[in-house]
């Protein structure tokens, strides 16, 4: 009933036009720039290779990465290799595809 009696009560003046208008470009210019990084972004955990294992297993959480290069990717390989639980059958694919498989060379495998 109060619109009836006041009929400029849902307008909105230019000055509110132009800062909705401002707000909702940055929003979306902000969005955008957050896609744009999530899909470009480097992830660091990525692949296994050179040397270098990472493993993502269930958590409490949700899920965690194991990530190991070296002395320490050569040894949690072959602790790996030996053992036949959950963490170790996920292991052992990303472990052959870093070059540290049960019949890898450690002279051969960069540190």
């Amino acid at each position: 009933m109060y619109a009836k009696t006041n009929p400029t009560a849902g307008r909105l003046s230019r000055r509110q036009k132009r800062i909705f208008a401002i707000t909702a470009v940055v929003v979306v210019v902000l969005f955008g720039s957050l896609a744009a990084w999530g899909a470009t972004a480097h992830d660091s955990y990525g692949a296994s290779g050179h040397g270098c294992v990472n493993v993502t297993v269930p958590n409490s959480t949700g899920g965690a990465v194991l990530h190991y290069c070296g002395s320490q990717a050569r040894t949690f390989c072959q602790a790996s290799f030996r053992s036949g639980d959950q963490v170790s059958l996920r292991a052992r694919p990303q472990c052959e595809q870093a070059g540290l498989g049960p019949s890898a060379d450690p002279a051969t495998v960069a540190s």
